[in-house]
């Protein structure tokens, strides 16, 4: 079997690339195993060397890196050399803040020294997706490596040059021998490499049946795993909001990356007395969006990834407006070579629609109306899934509601909804758990080790519950 780049504008294999032999795949745990065992040992001045020069070469191939996820994924151009050069800064951040984070930290009890140090586990293996094909393995690799573990990259078959592109990038900066590998394996390896008694966490970004299949495999293992799944994540509006602001930054989180983002707003719930008139804006502003090859500049959407998620993309709006969803705008693909599909406008699902509770990973609006804030909170919720929310009010009593009231993992106020190096990333219910990024990120992937030394003049109080 051979793993191929597929180009999403035109259908055209580009690359094709040999899976693993079992004999290699071997080579390559062994040399993860190896590499960690001195890595370990390496001082945070020598990481924090290697990951800075890691953001710089992010930096100057932007350019390169960009072209080569629009070919993979069909991203539009820019934003793929965005993604690249925001990939540096997750490097950066943990350049400057790793080694403050990972301090050991002091506690008090009764006299003794007492103190939890950070350690690294060891291999950890990423199962990442493709439509943040740097981004996502940035985030994960940058604090992983300067924790002190090594990565083991799973990526998305249809990026393969992104994984090799990774793993040179690593190298380059001057990162050892195996301390980043890209493995090109089937699916069904990935229960092997998850057994394997040398790797010691996992974390995956993908679908919520990924998530379960991957969460299981980790638990039979009793291994740490890190899941980051979908979402259908509310945009709430009401009516002290800047509905301008508002009805632009929308149709900006829905077509994020041609749809195809797990903390893209998809269902959008506005307060009644300002509905029709969002709506109106909406549509409008959703029907000015330019469709096109993704290399050129003037391209507002680019193609799905594949031709199987337009295929389920298509089937939940059908299914949608079968039952009775009102359809405002667009609803099928576009035809032709390549996977497009128009930017496209539902609203008023009823509650056994996909449109109303799943998520829609591509470019499709859901319109909801709210009776007032109660109501928002309780559509907002009336989904399994629990990543992002982004509010829009300039109410302070409003904004306390909408925080607590959520249930997701992040909260945005009159916002898009964004990943950043220096914020907690995660979501509860099918969403995941565990967080990336920021302080939480970095210790994820630790052994949180506690440390008590008692002096030599008398031993510590028993404990209440002793032995524990």
């Amino acid at each position: 079997m051979a793993i191929a780049t597929i180009s999403p504008t035109t259908g055209k294999t580009l690359r094709t690339f040999d899976v693993l032999s079992s004999e290699e795949l071997e080579r390559k745990l062994q040399r993860a195993a190896e590499t960690f065992r001195s890595y370990r040992e390496t001082s945070f001045a020598d990481r924090a060397r290697w990951m800075r020069r890691a953001a710089e070469i992010l930096e100057v191939e932007a350019p390169r890196f960009g072209r080569m996820m629009t070919e993979e994924m069909g991203k539009p151009l820019e934003a793929a050399k965005a993604e690249s050069i925001k990939s540096a800064t997750a490097c950066r951040y943990y350049v400057t803040r790793a080694e403050k984070l990972l301090r050991d930290t002091p506690i008090d009890v009764d006299g003794d020294t007492a103190f939890v140090r950070y350690q690294p586990l060891g291999p950890v293996l990423a199962i990442m997706p493709w439509n943040f094909p740097f981004w996502q393995v940035v985030r994960f690799a940058a604090p992983a490596l300067m924790a002190g573990n090594v990565g083991l990259l799973k990526h998305a078959s249809n990026v393969p040059q992104c994984a090799i592109a990774l793993e040179e990038i690593f190298r380059t900066a001057g990162f050892p021998e195996g301390a980043f590998q890209s493995l090109f394996i089937e699916t069904s390896e990935v229960n092997r490499v998850i057994e394997d008694p040398r790797v010691k966490a996992v974390t995956l970004t993908g679908s919520e049946g990924a998530g379960r299949a991957v969460g299981a495999a980790a638990g039979r293992a009793i291994k740490k795993v890190v899941l980051e799944l979908g979402g259908s994540d509310p945009f709430i509006v009401m009516p002290s909001a800047d509905l301008d602001k508002a009805v632009h930054t929308a149709v900006s989180a829905r077509l994020i990356n041609n749809g195809q983002s797990c903390i893209a707003a998809k269902r959008f719930i506005v307060a009644e007395p300002i509905a029709q008139e969002f709506e109106r804006r909406f549509v409008e502003r959703m029907k000015t969006m330019v469709v096109g090859d993704p290399m050129d500049p003037k391209t507002d959407v680019g193609p799905l990834a594949t031709p199987g998620i337009l295929e389920g993309l298509h089937a939940q709006v059908q299914e949608s407006v079968k039952a009775g969803t009102r359809l405002l705008l667009g609803g099928k693909p576009q035809g032709g070579p390549g996977n497009f599909y128009p930017p496209t406008v539902l609203a008023d699902p009823p509650p056994k629609a996909p449109a109303f509770h799943d998520e829609l990973f591509g470019p499709v609006a859901t319109l909801l109306r709210a009776r007032d804030l109660e109501h928002a909170i309780e559509l907002a919720n009336a989904t399994p899934f629990g990543l992002g929310a982004s509010v829009w009010t300039q109410d302070a009593n409003e904004q306390r509601r909408l925080i607590d009231g959520i249930e997701a993992g992040m909260v945005f106020v009159n916002a898009l909804v964004a990943s950043d190096a220096r914020l907690p990333f995660g979501g509860v219910k099918h969403s995941g758990h565990g967080r990336e990024l920021a302080d939480l990120g970095i210790r994820e992937f630790v052994n949180a080790k506690t440390v008590r030394i008692t002096s030599a003049s008398g031993a510590p109080p028993p404990s209440k519950h002793a032995g524990e």
